[in-house]
């Protein structure tokens, strides 16, 4: 099975999409000043990433342990297990490394020198993906440096919120829409209904006001009065079946 017809390699391009954006993230966490509204806020997200991250993992290391189980059902062998293996391993290890950056600054723990270290851990890739992500790293190093002072930092964030906020309020704007639209059409609907039941009581009192009139006529007429209108009937009815079917 080729690699972008692999369960395993579209997983894992998805994963390593989120750990470049955690890690950009977390660079631009670097940044903001401890302690201040924008890194509470940036933390809480990193945290959220790392935890989506490590359930992925984790779930992906349940599918390598199934297919470990009969490897030539899967078409894969020992060595490319053992390399998803090492990849996942590496994947957790990065991102428990911002776990750890991120709960030693909230302990005010985190030294220079110790941020430092795990900054250079963090900029390890997995495995041969490195290679791939060279030039995208080197374009997001060059905006980190363009984007280096906090005000910029700041500007960013609420330029982010911004987009966020239009976004939310397109989405809201268009359920109103939705909703008017639903309301005029029930609205129109109610009207038809209530023509309807009105039509239908104006026939249902001209059908009582008949029916009141033949009985009226049939109780003047009597026994004998029907007899002739049947027979009148009768006759009226021959006469017009000859002139349909025998004419």
């Amino acid at each position: 099975m080729s690699s972008a017809q692999d369960p395993f390699y579209i997983v894992k391009e998805e994963i390593q999409g989120s750990i470049d954006k955690l890690l950009s993230t977390f660079r631009q966490w670097e940044h903001i000043p401890s302690g201040s509204q924008e890194q509470q806020i940036m933390t809480k997200e990193l945290l959220v990433g790392c935890e989506s991250i490590e359930w992925q993992v984790d779930e992906l290391d349940k599918a390598i342990s199934v297919a470990a189980r009969d490897p030539s059902c899967y078409g894969i062998n020992e060595v490319e297990l053992e390399k998803r293996r090492r990849w996942t391993s590496a994947a957790r290890t990065q991102v428990g490394n911002v776990r750890k950056t991120i709960g030693k600054d909230m302990d005010g723990t985190t030294s220079s020198s110790s941020l430092s270290g795990l900054r250079r851990e963090l900029m390890r890739l997995p495995n041969s993906h490195q290679n791939e992500r060279t030039h995208q790293y080197n374009t997001t190093n060059n905006n980190d440096d363009f984007i280096s002072s906090e005000s910029d930092q700041q500007m960013l964030l609420i330029k982010q919120q911004d987009e966020e906020l239009d976004q939310l309020s397109a989405s809201v704007e268009r359920i109103g829409d939705v909703g008017l639209t639903i309301h005029e059409e029930l609205l129109a609907q109610e009207n038809i209904i209530g023509e309807l039941g009105t039509e239908m009581e104006s026939t249902s009192n001209r059908l009582d006001f008949v029916q009141k009139k033949v009985g009226m006529v049939m109780k003047k007429a009597g026994v004998k009065g029907q007899l002739m209108m049947i027979l009148f009937l009768v006759v009226l009815f021959i006469i017009l079946f000859v002139l349909v079917f025998l004419t």
